[in-house]
């Protein structure tokens, strides 16, 4: 079952992922072969899958995706289809592996350049003009400026600037750098510093109360647009819900004697649904022009850095105001081959949400339930990883099918670092009855890693049952912690919300308690929220409850908010816009 781990040296392995060329939607967190824990006093708790602080780029016609500790990186043509080029950024001399941690990524003319986050003074800038073909060398041997959470940015008139910093002390810095020499043109000058007493989703914790610890700074990037520069940044805590990247805006690439006019709510903001977080990122524009925004997501179980990526639409509207929208950001949403942007996804619903389920086997408390329950926290683990083991799901009534999506989860893995040449494959069935069955999808030859597997079916299907039959897993045992079912029910739509209160707090105005009246075959809601009526650009997604405790608010600002029920058939009207002083 082991397959090899290469822990040393530099191999090429190109790994599709997806199911066919004419697949329009994808699904987060982003399907890749994600490496393993890179050391082992990280794997404490268990070894497991991670990468965060992920930064994609266009480059001759196809996307790359850099992040942290994968030894190597991806490059596609649709954003759906991610190969994988092994190559671990070595200092030519050095046999001692440098880890390329939290990447700043960087076009300049024809050239790509890779820089990985370090304190040292003896660390490389690489370059490459065939990034596809895993050809690169030294552009700066060793850079002497250093920095950790490293960005480039090269503006329209051709300078090249470098943001860094990760502090819950100092603020972000930027820097003008020669583009011939890449030493400073001056000294670092700061660009932001978090102000947790003014923006309630900027304070530490995971539910934003943590008083015994100041929040963290990370993650720059750099963005322009009409003239004006966007600069994001990643905050407060990468284990957290809440995980966000903020945004504020100038006049220039660096902030220092300017007017700096921070957004007041976080760019990316996920704190609900299966897969949360949305921090540490970065945004880039396809090749129809249109903006997205690619950033981290958690799992945080076995340690703090168990992390996933996840990828949502992006843009500015006719203000200027920069937004990015993660409402059913778990769910599927179109690829940039489709050019339908600005509509999200095709509207499928989740199908299975706590419905019944049957497996094979359970080890320990790892119960079956846990697949269904909405949270990649929580998995079901069958005993073993052997053939024939199996997790069955009831979707209730009879439901159209479109899309599954298989999150493996890491029960028992035994790698470290990454791992080439290994594999999952299993097939999916689907019934009417429970008895008759049909087969759905058959991977039982698949040579290909997909932790997080999406796929679309070229034709939806009338099933009541799904079941997801194992055949090989690339280590430790069969375990899944959301198998997702995508379609329609095939019933009603809930009734639209009542009630929406929403009392904020008047000793602390980041924080307000929101409340509704439940809407009975509704299972999730929806909360939109923005300082105008105009601008509900964040989300969060609520299950099972009729009431949040909502702490992310600028204390300063008027807001408005409204809601939708969700349910298996769809989505209700969103209520009236209110507006809360």
């Amino acid at each position: 079952m082991i397959k090899k781990v290469f822990m040393a040296g530099c191999l090429v392995l190109c790994m599709a992922f997806g199911t066919s060329a004419q697949q329009k939607t994808y699904c987060n967190p982003i399907n890749v072969d994600y490496g393993y824990t890179p050391f082992p006093s990280f794997a404490e708790w268990g070894k497991h899958r991670a990468t965060a602080d992920p930064v994609i780029v266009t480059y001759k016609g196809d996307y790359y995706l850099f992040s942290t500790n994968q030894w190597g990186y991806w490059y596609s043509s649709d954003m759906l289809n991610w190969h994988f080029n092994s190559r671990k950024f070595l200092r030519p001399w050095n046999k001692v592996l440098d880890e390329l941690c939290a990447p700043a990524v960087g076009v300049i003319g024809d050239t790509m350049i890779v820089f990985g986050s370090t304190y040292s003074k003896s660390f490389t800038i690489w370059m490459s003009t065939n990034p596809k073909g895993n050809e690169w060398k030294p552009l700066v041997d060793s850079f002497e400026f250093g920095g950790w959470d490293p960005a480039f940015f090269t503006d329209d008139d051709g300078r090249l600037y470098m943001y860094n910093g990760s502090s819950n002390n100092y603020p972000v810095y930027g820097v003008e750098l020669d583009r011939k020499t890449f030493r400073p043109i001056g000294s670092r000058t700061p660009m932001y510093i978090l102000q947790e007493w003014r923006y309630g989703w900027q304070r530490f914790g995971e539910n934003m109360d943590n008083t015994f610890l100041d929040p963290f700074i990370e993650g720059a990037w750099m963005t322009k647009h009409n003239g004006k520069y966007y600069f994001q940044y990643g905050a407060p805590g990468t284990e957290m819900s809440g995980y966000a990247d903020g945004v504020v805006v100038s006049d220039g690439p660096l902030f220092e004697g300017r007017e700096v006019r921070p957004q007041s709510d976080p760019l990316s903001f996920k704190p609900g649904g299966f897969s949360r977080g949305a921090g540490h990122g970065a945004t880039f524009q396809d090749f129809n022009n249109n903006y997205w925004h690619v950033s981290t997501s958690i799992v945080c179980v076995k340690n703090t850095w168990e992390r996933r990526m996840g990828i949502w639409p992006a843009g500015f509207d006719k203000d200027d105001v920069m937004w990015c929208n993660t409402a059913f950001g778990d769910y599927p949403r179109y690829l940039p081959s489709v050019n339908k942007h600005d509509e999200g996804g095709p509207g499928w619903m989740l199908l299975n949400y706590k419905k019944p389920v049957t497996v094979s086997s359970t080890l320990s408390s790892f119960f079956a339930n846990n697949a269904v329950d909405e949270s990649i926290k929580t998995y079901w683990s069958a005993k073993t990883a052997d053939k024939g083991e199996w997790i069955q799901s009831d979707l209730g009534n009879v439901a159209t099918v479109n899309a599954i999506q298989i999150n493996y989860a890491d029960q028992d893995v035994e790698f470290l670092g990454k791992s080439l040449g290994v594999y999952h494959q299993y097939k999916l069935y689907y019934s009417v009855d429970g008895k008759k069955w049909q087969v759905l999808v058959d991977k039982s030859n698949n040579k290909t890693d997909v932790p997080h597997e999406y796929v679309e079916l070229e034709k939806p299907v009338q099933a009541r049952f799904i079941k997801l039959e194992n055949i090989h897993m690339p280590t430790g045992k069969f375990a899944i912690s959301g198998l997702r079912v995508f379609g329609n029910g095939n019933g009603t739509k809930p009734e639209a919300v009542k009630n929406l209160i929403v009392l904020r707090t008047e000793k602390d105005k980041r924080s307000a308690y929101i409340k509704w009246n439940p809407v009975d075959n509704a299972f999730a809601y929806n909360l939109y929220y923005g300082t105008a009526p105009d601008k509900l650009y964040s989300c969060i997604m609520v299950y099972d409850f009729n009431e949040y405790w909502f702490k992310a608010m600028d204390r300063n600002k008027t807001y408005y908010f409204s809601i939708e029920a969700i349910n298996e058939n769809g989505v209700s009207e969103r209520t009236k816009v209110s507006k809360v002083d």
